[in-house]
């Protein structure tokens, strides 16, 4: 034992100069590169491998178990530094919405389709049970969440909730609409790993609710009103929807059909992948939200909805689905 302690102690007092050589570059390199002069950046990998022979050794003689933990996470940190990509923030950024962003979209076009449709078939399937019957509107929309906004409101209160002539009113209204919807795109995500049952289920109630409250509007002659102030933000709002959906399908059907990988490296890229579209689903509800301010407080003229909704429309299927040179 005495003469293991002795070959520790010797090691260390050897090559500790070496280990806070490398410590004090790598502290100065993470603050940049430039920080260092050529030779000290030729030094740097020369000085990894060197850590990487003292922790091989240290392992196998230290009795300092407070050395190896440092020398472990000296050639971490010297690792990441020597062969990790360095980018900076902003860098990352701008490759996240030039190109990971896009392209995982495009990847999930078809569960995209998928969404879209079980929205629209909600949308169709309870406009009409609620315009043949409007008892049918209390099965999809609860007297907590209409609060006012029913068949037995008047067309003038429902005006009201479009246009501004009551403010608190109309504030309660869009705050419900963005919250439910923010609601549904994380759930429907969070819960596609059940075999997409769960999200299938929730962008078809979505849809629901949205054909719902077109019927009650349509039944006012409130209809083209009702799609203006909806579609100013909806069509962010429900495309990002359909994207969080379309993620959650992803990782049910990867669940269930791995295909040629193992379901662990297959759900592993599945995963990423969906992450990837639901930071994106977390910037277009962002949009949305502004988009459903300036329509709410500035823009009352519904031809001007609709122009900005359809320009909207137009920008997020440009930018994910428009073929773009691959990069070199």
């Amino acid at each position: 034992m005495a003469e293991l302690t002795l070959k520790s102690r010797r090691f260390r007092e050897e090559r500790e100069g070496q280990w806070r050589k490398l410590e004090e570059l790598l502290a100065r390199a993470e603050k940049g590169t430039s920080q260092l002069s050529d030779d000290e950046l030729i030094s740097l990998p020369v000085l990894y491998r060197e850590a990487l022979s003292s922790l091989s050794v240290a392992r196998a003689i230290s009795l300092d178990q407070s050395l190896i933990a440092y020398l472990e996470t000296l050639c971490t940190r010297a690792y990441f530094f020597v062969y990790g990509t360095r980018t900076t923030l902003i860098e990352r950024i701008q490759a996240f919405f030039r190109e990971d962003w896009p392209n995982a979209a495009r990847d999930l076009w078809r569960e995209t389709v998928i969404s879209v449709v079980l929205t629209a078939l909600g949308v169709a399937v309870a406009y009409a049970l609620t315009a043949s019957d409007t008892s049918w509107f209390y099965s999809f929309i609860g007297p907590a969440m209409a609060q006012g906004r029913e068949p037995t409101a008047t067309t003038a209160d429902l005006r009201a909730t479009l246009f501004g002539g009551s403010d608190g009113f109309l504030t309660v209204f869009a705050t419900f609409l963005f919250t439910h919807n923010a609601q549904i795109a994380l759930l429907a995500f969070a819960l596609g790993f059940a075999f997409c049952l769960p999200s299938a289920f929730l962008v078809f109630y979505n849809g629901l609710m949205l054909g719902a409250f077109i019927e009650l509007f349509v039944s006012h002659g409130l209809g083209i009103e009702f799609g203006g102030w909806l579609f100013i933000h909806g069509t962010t709002e429900l495309f990002a929807v359909a994207l969080a959906g379309a993620a959650g399908f992803r990782l049910g059907w990867t669940l269930a059909f791995p295909g040629a990988q193992s379901r662990v490296d297959a759900m592993s890229e599945a995963g990423k992948k969906a992450a990837i579209i639901m930071t994106g689903v977390v910037a277009m509800l962002g949009v949305a939200g502004i988009l459903e301010g300036i329509g709410r407080q500035l823009i009352s003229d519904t031809v001007v909805r609709y122009a900005i909704g359809g320009a909207a429309i137009v920008l997020w299927c440009t930018y994910f689905y428009l073929p773009r040179e691959p990069k070199a």
